[in-house]
């Protein structure tokens, strides 16, 4: 058995791994993480961390290769610290989407950086929701995926909706979807649209299920410059949709984003902490949800060697917790 349990972070989100430790009822480990004017990252262990049972917080997010350096260096440091068993904790793994070689001459960068953390000394994972399940299988270490759909799903009985259909924001979205619904006791449709290069545009090409005269909530893993989700919302518009809500994991939230959210007939759009969401962002139809006691309860249990699997049949039937970022949604 591994010595005492300790939480250390990066630079990437500092209060989700606060938020964790207070779950956890420990003190934050203290670990210095910075550049230096040459751009070269330094990492130092401000304590002893001898055979202690190491989790790393760091969830992948802008400037995504800055924050994937730090959590390299920080596993190489407490290896060379003599740590017990060190896990990364990862709650967005960045680069999902580069899981396959979907054209010529591309790499799969995905598996790239799961060779990455392997290398620099990590002996364990934790995520959440990644892109592609077979990420899991790129990885030689344990691979602990959380999942945000039952804490999204808990929200959203929460608010008691009527005549709600589910949505797939596209045919690989929809087994996510799919599993929203059930929760929900709700149907389930499915968006299809065409990616059209690499530039993060998609073309609606139809709505698949009954829409009409419902009240949608468009699913999905992450919602980046937010072409998909808005495109989306305004094609269950023109098919009869009365209220369009959306939600996923990760907000990345980039570029455009927040003006196409804004511009929308978005109702409220409902997220996870796995990655920061900075002031500029904090727009009033966005609600954050907590996923600290989720992350928290799995780092606990993979410290006393209980199973993480069985977490997830207490929190399905659990209301996922929040907090709300700017005013009440119209409606609630």
């Amino acid at each position: 058995m591994y010595q005492d349990l300790s939480v250390f972070t990066g630079n990437a989100h500092p209060d989700l791994a606060l938020s964790i430790t207070r779950y956890l009822d420990i003190s934050l480990g203290q670990c210095e993480v910075f550049q230096f004017s040459n751009e070269n990252i330094f990492v130092r262990i401000c304590e002893n961390v001898r055979q202690r049972d190491i989790f790393l917080v760091q969830p992948m997010v802008s400037p995504v290769n800055t924050r994937l350096m730090e959590l390299l260096i920080m596993i190489d440091a407490f290896k060379r610290a003599s740590a017990g068993r060190i896990t990364a904790v990862v709650p967005y793994y960045a680069y999902g989407r580069s899981d396959k070689k979907d054209q010529p001459r591309v790499p799969i960068t995905a598996r790239l950086v799961a060779n990455l953390i392997e290398t620099a000394g990590a002996d364990r994972l934790v995520t959440v929701d990644l892109h592609a399940g077979q990420i899991q299988g790129f990885f030689n270490i344990p691979v602990d995926e959380l999942t945000a759909l039952y804490n999204i799903a808990g929200y959203f009985k929460r608010k008691n909706l009527e005549n709600l259909v589910v949505v797939a924001t596209d045919i690989g979205a929809s087994k996510r979807a799919r599993n929203v619904a059930q929760s929900l006791n709700a149907p389930l449709a499915i968006i299809e649209k065409r990616r059209l290069g690499n530039d993060d545009h998609g073309q609606v090409l139809n709505v698949i299920g009954e829409v009409e005269g419902k009240r949608a909530l468009i699913v999905d893993d992450e919602i980046d410059t937010g072409d998909t989700t808005v495109s989306s919302a305004q094609a269950l518009e023109e098919r009869g949709v009365i209220e369009v809500y959306a939600a996923c994991t990760h907000a990345i939230l980039s570029g455009p984003a927040i003006t196409r959210l804004q511009e929308s007939n978005i109702r409220e759009l409902v997220v996870t902490d796995t990655v920061p969401l900075p002031a500029e962002k904090q727009i009033p139809i966005i609600t954050v949800l907590s996923l600290a006691p989720l992350i928290g309860e799995a780092i606990r249990r993979i410290h006393t060697g209980q199973s993480v699997g069985e977490l997830f049949h207490e929190v399905e039937n659990e209301v996922g917790n929040f907090v709300q970022v700017g005013r009440q949604s119209p409606g609630q």
